[in-house]
């Protein structure tokens, strides 16, 4: 059976409109893409660790302030450095307790813009950083070793539904009979 031009017009459109809804859908559950990624939601203050559509941890983070404020979008890891050096405007500061991106630097495909820690902890769960994302100490190790160069890193900007679900409180624990 021979198609004519109109019937072969149709079954590429209707080809074309399946490989987008299966693309759309791809990207409407980015939970269920496999590899490692990380996502951060900067009204939240926290970072996640997501393996293969698992959330493996959450950090808790400081983020830019609204005078410097953190980027929004999807980027790359591209830079690990452990005991990094600080370098700013007329400022050097050699690795140790004064440097204040902390023991580990994780340079994002946004030049000048990375997830690290930092000399001041008091900074975590609130919007100070010049934009980066900083961990406490500790923290930025522990994520350091379990990240690498090509990683994906979403920063969102607004609490979205996928920024939802994965910072939503857990739910308080029901006491039968109530409490009393």
């Amino acid at each position: 059976m021979r198609q004519t031009k109109t019937e072969s017009k149709a079954l590429t459109v209707a080809a074309l409109l399946l490989m987008a809804v299966a693309r759309a859908a791809a990207e409407e559950d980015p939970e269920k893409q496999a590899g490692r990624r990380i996502v951060v939601s900067i009204p939240d203050c926290k970072l996640a660790l997501i393996e293969n559509g698992q959330v493996v941890k959450v950090y808790d983070t400081a983020v830019g302030a609204p005078v410097s404020p953190s980027p929004t979008g999807t980027f790359r890891i591209v830079t690990r450095v452990a005991h990094p050096t600080y370098y700013h405007t007329g400022k050097i500061i050699g690795p140790g307790s004064s440097n204040p991106v902390g023991p580990r630097w994780l340079g994002l495909s946004l030049k000048g813009f990375g997830i690290h820690g930092t000399n001041a902890p008091r900074s975590i769960g609130h919007a100070a950083s010049h934009g980066c994302i900083r961990l406490r100490n500790r923290d930025i190790v522990d994520l350091f070793e379990r990240v690498e160069v090509g990683d994906v890193v979403e920063l969102h900007g607004e609490r979205d539904e996928l920024v939802a679900r994965l910072f939503a409180p857990a739910p308080a624990a029901v006491v039968p009979g109530g409490a009393r």
